[in-house]
């Protein structure tokens, strides 16, 4: 029997009568829930999906929360925690971006973990990372008033009614106008930390208005490291480190989203690949190039950077541009916050609603909320996710209004790390998979690099991560319930629906050797690649974007 040529065929020594399944297959995938398909389309460019991955989540986590995590953990505490964390995301991505690229169905994650682990861990996944993002909304919504109370006394609430309506319309159209809008959001912050970049070499060598040569001078005095809670010696030093290694995991959260973008790109096979490699780049630019900066251009010993505020007066890289006498800058940068917070709202909206939309395809709810638009936009679960935003009204309350805030974001955080490790574990048992069928990665349209090797780093660091998110309750005189509750409650959330899921109705764990490796891939013909460029100019522009 004669074979396809497509990248999908089956082992070579195939019986005819698995031709003909295989066949029978590809027919069939074209529908609605079959192998992950959802009715969302093929809108988001190449360069779109480029941008979503270089820059998609960064928000007040990078340019504002590194303070606190400078001052507990010192320069040399700083980026080593931001180096680690960034290889244990790295090898996350690598995973995942494999999976993307042979299976780019609606939603991916918990349609993942649905065929590869359980369909329980699917249910479980869709809610809790679900949930992640869609209060994160929220979050972000309520530290973008903040940001703006900088400059005006304007009532949050207005900031906060102005940011959900607009993320809501954004979401509501085309994906291409979301698309759009991220590579708007994403130029500024590259242009915002290029400018950073920029003057905090200025400042370090002198140049600014007070004429003080900075060097390495916070790395001799008060040192690379600080003691943790006045815990002296190698211990404080290795908590501090500690507590910075558990901030930087939370402001790497969101990195992953891009290759949930492969159900809505017009060619994934190219654009998911180039995403988990411009991954490198973006570890390296945004998060170990700016611990590096923050080292050497403030104190961890500078009272601002622990100031409680959300804006830009916390920020480490305003307090060295204020120390340094620079007047107008901070302004700027805060503006820049500000689209950022915005950006990684409307980020937040779209990614929560295409976990709903998995969830349809898996049959997981009902299939209302997988109903899209005639340009593809799932309109139900666009709605159904954005409806978390007016929770950001609580942060403008007292009292019991502000602390259930409060607990809602950090149940939402630990969710995002057990995703990673989720995500990894995926990855691992499609390895075993392919392993156990006899089907070589080599058939693959791309293969990650460094694998399994890398499946298994990046399912054993998220999981250390999330197991001491909150370690400093365990230690002596610093045990609080609330504390310890609201940092490990995400555990027990995201294993009480697998069990009540399996119990109801009685789903296995996935066999390596009956594993489906076939459903939700793409066929010939279903994709259009753009032509290769042929001028120096435009290999220059695709090797960009």
């Amino acid at each position: 029997m004669e074979k396809s040529n497509h990248f999908t065929d089956i082992r070579p020594d195939a019986k005819p009568e698995e031709y003909d399944a295989h066949d029978a297959n590809l027919k069939g995938e074209m529908e609605l829930n079959v192998g992950g398909r959802g009715a969302t389309q093929r809108r988001l460019r190449n360069y779109q999906v480029t941008m979503i991955g270089f820059c998609s989540g960064i928000g007040t986590g990078l340019f504002v929360g590194t303070g606190s995590a400078y001052a507990k953990a010192g320069p040399a505490g700083l980026l080593l925690a931001y180096i680690v964390v960034g290889m244990v995301l790295w090898c996350v991505m690598q995973s995942i971006a494999e999976l993307a690229t042979l299976f780019p169905t609606a939603g991916s994650f918990p349609h993942w973990a649905t065929r590869f682990i359980d369909p329980a861990v699917g249910f479980s996944l869709a809610i809790s990372y679900g949930y992640c993002y869609n209060i994160a909304i929220a979050s972000e919504t309520s530290a973008a008033a903040v940001i703006v109370s900088y400059w005006t006394d304007l009532t949050p609430a207005v900031v906060i009614s102005v940011g959900l309506v607009l993320i809501l319309a954004i979401n509501l159209m085309s994906v291409r106008f979301y698309g759009e809008s991220e590579v708007i959001g994403g130029a500024v912050k590259v242009l915002c930390f290029l400018g950073l970049v920029i003057v905090s070499i200025v400042i370090t060598s002198g140049g600014g208005p007070n004429h003080q040569t900075i060097g390495f001078r916070f790395w001799h005095h008060p040192g690379p490291w600080t003691n943790y809670n006045g815990i002296t010696g190698p211990t404080g030093h290795f908590l501090g480190f500690l507590s910075s290694f558990v901030n930087a995991s939370f402001s790497f959260i969101g990195v992953e989203t891009v290759v949930i973008t492969a159900a809505e790109s017009v060619d994934p096979h190219r654009a998911i690949p180039k995403a988990a490699r411009r991954v490198t780049y973006r570890i390296a630019f945004f998060y170990i190039l700016g611990a590096l900066l923050i080292g050497i251009i403030v104190s961890p010993q500078n009272k601002a950077l622990t100031s409680g505020s959300n804006n830009a007066n916390s920020s480490p890289f305003v307090v060295a541009i204020k120390e340094a006498g620079i007047s107008a800058l901070p302004s700027i940068v805060n503006a820049c916050i500000l689209i950022a917070a915005w950006s990684a709202g409307n980020s937040y909206c779209w990614v929560g609603s295409r976990m709903i939309v998995a969830m349809t395809t898996d049959h997981q709810l009902p299939q209302f909320f997988g109903r899209c638009t005639k340009s593809g936009v799932p309109y139900v679960a666009v709605v159904t996710s954005w409806l978390f935003g007016p929770l950001a009204y609580l942060s403008l309350g007292t009292g019991g209004a502000a602390q259930a805030f409060t607990w809602l974001l950090n149940l939402s955080t630990v969710a995002g790390l057990i995703a990673w490790a989720t995500l990894s574990f995926c990855y691992l048992r499609f390895y075993a998979a392919m392993k156990a069928q006899g089907i070589s990665r080599d058939t693959l349209p791309w293969k990650a690099p460094l694998q399994p090797y890398a499946g298994w780093v990046g399912f054993i660091g998220s999981t250390i991560i999330t197991l001491i998110a909150g370690f400093p309750v365990f230690l002596k005189g610093n045990w609080n319930t609330s504390s310890f509750v609201a940092s490990y409650i995400g555990i027990p959330i995201f294993i009480v629906p697998i069990l009540g899921w399996k119990l109801w109705y009685n789903t296995k764990f996935q066999r390596a050797a009956t594993i489906d490796l076939w459903s939700g891939r793409l066929q010939d013909g279903e994709i259009t690649p753009g032509k290769p460029p042929t001028t120096a100019w435009g290999r220059f522009v695709d090797w960009i974007a």
